[in-house]
């Protein structure tokens, strides 16, 4: 595949001009907040850090001036703070408050409603969404009184991450690790977006399929799984229950925000698909599904002899097709079209023969489209012959236009 044609990726900051208030409290992980603070700025957002006095022991207030182009703030006295509101003030411009990493201490004077330094004041005044990652040594986290602590601030709306297993700084291992930064990005975005799928079951097919040959071969294609992993991702950023059945892919589905079912072959998703499917509002099939599966499998590895081999195929079910059979009264059901020519009035014949609301298209030798890109071009077309053409646009901005054209075809229904 020519790697150059995806070489064209229009910037993605799905965080342009979003306000963050970030609150960094002492512990090691500290370290790894002056990085996500880089990432989320270089994302488009605008970041402010004020730090506990033990926070600024482990990082000083100038990196992350330094990091954020944004002043950071470490006492109440701070001699930036000239107005006698100035703390009030931060806390009326941030649209969502993290504190990364929340220690015991600082989850403990947030859950009781001490306001002894800047960072615990401006908790008590912030009226918008507060999101707290703990991090900690894993007998810490386990204590009874860190778990009450916790508790009453979920009860009091305010989201706590769960921490990730695995070996902390001082070498014990257990419940206490800062999640990586996917985790806290996928939170933090989800605070700001509107749930207007709040309450949906949406099913996304991903990925390719594989079909054995041997032990050791197989026929695929080369799909990444990118453009379904965006629309799950989206439609739970959304506010959606989302179900991801993905063939093998190099992407890390494994999310806390996913219900997600892993398969290798067409018939392996055929089955999890048409039985997944009957419980759900949404169904996209966005995966690419073998076509043709090899009639035999042989056992053994099959060793090189004649100059030719002939390889027996025979169909694979149509999913797509099967699914649209099935479909429930008020279901919506979206199909993709990968294509290299005829691309819409192929795409129409492919939605009406299956049944489908809508069919996403692309022409996959367009530059930046298609297979293996984070990018996509494609025309969404609905069963009256509506046709949308998309500009070039990240997988995720495309899967945002889609979720909008299905709210769209929803609101119509009802």
């Amino acid at each position: 595949m020519d790697k150059d044609r995806c070489l064209t990726s229009p910037i993605f900051r799905p965080l342009e001009d979003r306000k963050i208030l970030f609150g960094v409290s002492g512990g090691i992980a500290a370290y790894k907040a002056a990085d996500f603070c880089r990432r989320l700025t270089r994302l488009g957002a605008h970041v402010k850090v004020v730090l506990t006095e033990n926070g600024a022991r482990f990082v000083t207030p100038l990196t992350f001036s330094a990091i954020t182009g944004q002043q950071a703030f470490s006492s109440m006295f701070h001699e930036n703070m000239h107005q006698p509101m100035s703390h009030i003030e931060l806390a009326r411009w941030a649209e969502v408050f993290v504190i990364l990493p929340a220690s015991a201490d600082i989850i403990g004077k947030t859950a009781c409603g001490i306001a002894d330094n800047l960072l615990t004041t401006l908790f008590l005044a912030f009226q918008g969404k507060k999101l707290l990652f703990p991090a900690m040594n894993p007998a810490m986290f386990k204590n009874p009184v860190v778990q009450e602590n916790i508790s009453r601030l979920r009860s009091r709306g305010i989201t706590v991450a769960e921490p990730e297993e695995g070996t902390v700084i001082c070498g014990d291992t257990g419940k206490g690790k800062l999640p990586g930064f996917e985790h806290v990005l996928f939170m933090i975005r989800k605070s700001l977006t509107s749930k207007d799928l709040k309450g949906m079951n949406v099913l996304v097919t991903s990925g390719p399929t594989r079909e054995p040959i041997d032990p050791v071969r197989f026929i695929s294609n080369r799909s990444s799984g990118k453009m379904g992993a965006a629309l799950a991702t989206v439609a739970s950023l959304r506010g959606a229950r989302t179900h991801l059945i993905t063939g093998p892919t190099c992407l890390d589905v494994s999310k806390p925000y996913l219900s997600s079912i892993k398969v290798e072959t067409a018939k392996e998703m055929a089955k999890h698909a048409l039985t997944e499917a009957k419980a759900m509002d949404v169904v996209i099939m966005a995966a690419a599904v073998a076509d043709y599966t090899p009639v035999s499998y042989n056992e053994n590895k099959m060793k090189k002899s004649e100059q030719r081999l002939v390889l027996e195929l025979e169909k694979t079910q149509d999913i797509l097709l099967e699914l649209g059979k099935i479909k429930r009264p008020g279901q919506i059901l979206v199909g993709f079209c990968a294509e290299t020519d005829n691309l819409i009035e192929n795409a129409f014949k492919k939605l009406q023969k299956k049944n489908l609301d809508l069919i996403i298209a692309n022409d996959v030798t367009t530059p930046g489209a298609g297979f293996d890109c984070d990018t996509n071009k494609v025309f969404i077309i609905d069963s009256e012959e509506n046709v949308e053409e998309l500009p070039l646009l990240h997988k995720e901005e495309v899967a945002e236009r889609i979720f909008d054209k299905i709210k769209n075809l929803l609101s119509s229904r009802s």
